[in-house]
């Protein structure tokens, strides 16, 4: 009010009410800017998202496991094999059939992107085309790294800028530290709870009706109906 007196000293006084009505306009000028900009980043999303749409349909992003469609039925998976993935969580990545029923686990946590975002890196660091790997580089950026990505993965703030530096001209390394914190995220969190989880349970025959005991040949102990170790009885 003191700098419009001296800008203007023609407006010597405003009642009350004046400058109520004023500063209620800057309320409302605020609140516009502040929907307008709301709906911005909206409408950011979702262009992202019809983007990783469009890719996907288009095929620009062909031969991505975790885009395929399998034909896995995990009905069929022996419950020895199911066991083996007990050993670590590098012999789960290593059958298919694991990585089908860890991916199921993962989207009853809704963070499937992980396992997605990991199987789609191992497959980028196998192509040799220039062209390709500049394509692939793109996709894997605006579906996984970049802010507000359809399947944004949890990475720290330095790992996707430098990602975000090479994408200019990318190399079959450009997305390995941020696979590796996937990966570790994984192993070290997601893991444990899957060999708990009852889909897990399930396949090795662990819970459920008629759960019967096995022997891990690898191992010298015997699981229970609850997935406890206890030790063997003499054969």
């Amino acid at each position: 009010m003191e700098t419009l007196l001296f800008l203007f000293p023609q407006f010597t006084y405003m009642a009350p009410k004046e400058e109520a009505y004023f500063k209620m306009l800057g309320a409302e000028d605020a609140q516009a800017a502040k929907m307008k900009d709301d709906s911005s980043r909206q409408n950011e999303k979702e262009r992202k998202s019809r983007f990783s749409l469009f890719l996907t349909k288009s095929g620009s992003h062909e031969n991505i496991s975790p885009q395929k469609k399998t034909n896995t039925t995990l009905s069929n998976i022996s419950p020895e094999t199911a066991l083996q993935w007990s050993d670590s969580f590098e012999d789960l990545l290593k059958h298919p059939d694991g990585v089908e029923a860890f991916t199921q686990f993962l989207r009853t946590e809704f963070s499937e992107e992980n396992i997605e975002f990991w199987l789609v890196c191992e497959e980028y660091k196998s192509i040799d085309s220039k062209s390709k790997l500049l394509s692939k580089a793109k996709y894997i950026y605006t579906v996984f790294i970049e802010s507000e990505a359809p399947k944004e993965v949890n990475i720290d703030y330095n790992t996707k800028m430098a990602i975000k530096a090479n994408m200019s001209h990318p190399t079959r390394s450009t997305f390995e530290a941020a696979q590796m914190k996937v990966y570790s995220l994984m192993k070290k969190d997601c893991y444990p709870r899957f060999l708990h989880c009852d889909i897990y349970l399930r396949l090795t025959r662990r819970k459920g009706p008629g759960a019967t005991m096995f022997r891990r040949r690898s191992r010298s102990c015997v699981f229970n109906e609850r997935g406890e170790p206890t030790q063997p009885s003499a054969w």
